[in-house]
């Protein structure tokens, strides 16, 4: 029986398709087989060229950090690396943008590229360098099951033919879907292997701890970088680090001084940004710049760039729960900025729609807006940390300003129409329970405001001033916060070691002295916390409380009813204490019973307006005091004062001018300043503030307190015995080591918290 003919083009088909098949198999096993990224973009090349008789193979994968496709290959025995821009100016950064395949017959076609993209061009330096001459592109891209870009293939020059074919692109797509797969577990392969590399190599955790935290991350849905610090102890700066390095790109600790742009926010819902861990810090015309906890998410980076389309993204790393807390400020602030102009705008558009202008036409103290108004005016004082908000009118025809005291210095809040000057005092007298008819003589008085769960406490003053029915308005706000320990007072080391021996002193009286607003009672109260045990019954005098602690007894001083700080001090002599703190030394009355209660075994704290330590001394002594009494009663007077601090959010080192250093040591004594041992050279630098939206482009943000610590020794006592003048008292105590308020001022001006035009306008006379 004869054997039916042979289909010799079918069985040559059917073998070609075998062979390809066998050699799909093969590049998909090496794939699959590559342990990490270098692997699979260099070694990958021959395989695939010869399933679509290629010249050339460029495998690209995604560096979403900078918004880039990278490759790499290999040179002799080096492995180099080359970049492209995601965006329409190149064939792969068109494919990657579109995720769109492109077939190209000839890439110096300017005309084809200009179908595609009126902005793609072809870059012949690569031709240049290596003596090819590109013809054919077929560029695809490279996703993973979700869709998502992972990469790009580019496969250049069809032999013997004039473009890739539909078929081509049709297999070129099947192994880009592999490769895809394989690029997305390399990525997460490596997310897991170097995120906290850093912290590993450096022993700060071990990897049974990294584990743990990621089971336990899992399980509650607190971030891994939060349960690193808060259950093993990771320092956030070392953390933030380990990000930096991991992302290549900037760690920022959020905080409340961190400058948020209200522009850059406009049409984006705050919950969205809550909910996925962004948010933009800045922009410039071509770029902004991004705060997100993972500057890799694909996702994030095609949310941000839709929000802000033909920008150049720049990525900052945060911890998710820092970001989640400035979110929420920066929201909270903005619901602020919205709710002040809608009632400013209210104010505004009615007193330009009254024409009537008589004051029984004036806006009215319980008129919605003016209560708004107010109230707003408060809590914006309380969120800016001002100590003082001053209501000034200025005449029937000019509008009120609003001002805020913020680190003893004052600044315009707001203006608000002059149509409404009256109805605002009024609303405050209301609060405060005055007398809203007497214009004509000052009154006194309290607020009890609640805001964030917490009561703030205002103090009130009414003064009338020039002009029909004007009245001014200075709100003191006395928010009880806690008490500072001693050593976040920023006393020098010698001054910190000398206070802290006296307050171990088991009696005698130590003074704290220095202009209003100088920060004595926080200084004291600072002390008592030291000091506040439960073997120690403490009483306190003061006008107002400020500052609550717990373990004290605190008193209210009324000299309006006859009960003021030596009416207090006769009650607590009397009901066993072992320290008392007294307000403010005001007359002989009150230093005389001090002094006794000095003298009788108690500890006894207090306060004096002076403008020095030695000065103290003689004060005292003018108010006939006993010299004997006093010297053996007085341990020690710190004198200080509050000077602004250089922001931190702009703080920029420099390197001073000849003149600053010489201004600087004849400030500080040019003898006492040599041997500190400070030289003028290239590595001295002092600091500045450039100035931000944090500092209100002051430069200065906080303040710090400068201090003079006079020990009374025993010749000092032999001064106060003779009752030896103040300039005799600097002279002994200057040699026996005191450190002026000048150079106290000098030595935080070279550590960087302050600059020498603070120090000149708190501490020289």
């Amino acid at each position: 029986m004869s054997q039916p003919p042979t289909d010799a083009p079918a069985l040559s088909a059917l073998q070609a398709r075998i062979d390809y098949a066998e050699r799909v198999k093969t590049v998909t096993n090496h794939i699959h087989a590559a342990s990490n990224l270098d692997e699979l973009l260099v070694s990958l090349s021959r395989d695939i060229l010869s399933l679509f008789e290629a010249e050339h193979l460029t495998l690209y994968a995604v560096d979403r950090a900078k918004d880039e496709l990278y490759s790499r290959f290999l040179d002799i025995d080096q492995i180099h690396e080359i970049r492209v821009p995601i965006g329409n100016r190149s064939v792969a950064g068109y494919v990657a943008h579109n995720k769109q395949a492109v077939n190209i017959a000839d890439a110096y076609d300017a005309a084809e590229l200009h179908r595609l993209s009126s902005h793609l061009s072809f870059d012949r330096s690569w031709d240049k360098k290596t003596g090819i001459r590109t013809r054919q592109l077929l560029t695809v891209p490279v996703c993973d099951t979700t869709n998502t870009l992972t990469g790009v293939m580019q496969l250049i020059n069809k032999k013997g033919a004039a473009r890739f074919t539909a078929a081509d692109q049709e297999k070129v797509r099947e192994i880009a879907a592999t490769l895809g797969i394989a690029l997305h577990n390399q990525y997460q392969l490596a997310a897991r292997q170097t995120k906290f590399e850093v912290l590993l190599a450096a022993h700060h955790i071990t990897p049974p701890q990294l584990d743990e935290a990621r089971a336990t991350a899992r399980d509650t849905g607190v971030s891994i970088e939060s349960i690193l610090i808060e259950r093993f102890g990771v320092p956030k700066r070392t953390l933030g680090q380990a990000l930096s390095a991991f992302y290549q790109c900037p760690f920022l600790e959020a905080d409340r001084d961190i400058d948020i742009a209200p522009d850059l926010l406009r049409g984006i819902n705050p919950s969205y940004l809550q909910a996925n861990y962004w948010l933009p810090l800045r922009a410039t015309d071509d770029a902004v710049e991004v705060l997100t906890d993972d500057p890799r998410d694909f996702q994030k980076q095609q949310d941000i760039r839709r929000l802000f389309p033909g920008k150049k993204i720049a990525y900052v790393v945060g911890l998710r729960e820092d970001i989640g807390k400035l979110v929420g400020l920066v929201s909270t602030n903005l619901a602020s900025d919205a709710s002040r102009t809608a009632i400013l705008g209210q104010l505004v558009a009615e007193d330009q729609s009254d024409t009537d202008t008589s004051p029984e036409a004036e806006a009215d103290e319980n008129d919605s807006a003016i209560v708004r108004l107010v109230n707003q005016v408060i809590i914006d004082a309380y969120k800016a940390g001002a100590s003082d908000i001053h209501i000034e009118p200025q005449g029937e025809r000019q509008e009120t300003l609003i001002r805020f005291r913020e680190d003893g210095s004052c600044y315009t809040h707001l203006r608000v129409p002059s149509h409404n000057r009256r109805a605002i005092t009024s609303r405050v007298k209301v609060l405060a329970q005055l007398d809203i008819a007497e214009r004509r003589k000052p009154q006194d008085g309290k607020i009890k405001f609640r805001l964030d769960k917490r009561d703030i406490e205002l103090r009130v003053a009414t003064i009338p001033t020039a002009g029909t029915g004007n009245e001014d308005v200075v709100l003191r706000l006395l928010t009880a916060h806690e008490p500072l320990p001693l050593d976040g007072l920023k006393m020098s080391a010698d001054n910190l070691r000398a206070f802290t021996q006296l307050l171990r002193k088991p009696y005698g009286m130590l003074l704290c002295v220095g202009p209003t607003g100088s920060g004595k009672t926080t200084t004291l109260h600072a002390a008592l916390d030291y000091l506040n045990i439960p073997e120690k019954k403490i009483w306190t005098a003061e006008d107002p409380v400020e500052i609550s602690q717990a373990g004290l007894r605190q008193v209210h001083v009324n000299p309006k009813i006859g009960f003021d700080f030596a009416a207090a001090l006769r009650s607590f002599l009397r009901a066993d204490p072992d320290i008392i703190m007294v307000g403010e030394i005001r007359d002989p009355e009150t230093a005389g019973i001090s002094i006794q209660a000095a003298l009788t075994g108690h500890l006894v704290l207090s306060t004096l307006h002076t403008n020095s330590a030695v000065e103290t001394v003689t004060r005292l002594l003018e108010m006939q005091l006993d010299p004997f009494n006093f010297a053996d009663a007085l341990l020690g007077v710190l004198a200080q004062r509050l000077a602004r601090t250089v922001c931190a959010t702009c703080k920029e080192p420099y390197h001073p001018s000849r003149e600053e250093y010489e201004t600087l040591a004849h400030a500080y004594g040019e003898k006492a300043f040599a041997r500190l041992s400070i030289p003028y050279d290239d590595a001295f630098r002092l600091v500045r503030g450039s100035g931000c939206q944090a500092c209100r482009r002051t430069g200065y943000k906080g303040r710090v307190a400068l201090h003079e610590l006079l020990v009374v020794t025993d010749e000092i006592k032999s001064l106060i015995l003779s009752r030896a003048p103040a300039a005799e008292l600097l002279t002994t105590a200057r040699r026996q080591g005191l450190t002026t308020l000048i150079q106290d001022g000098v030595l935080k001006c070279i550590q960087g918290l302050t600059d020498y035009k603070q120090v000149q306008a708190v501490a020289m006379r």
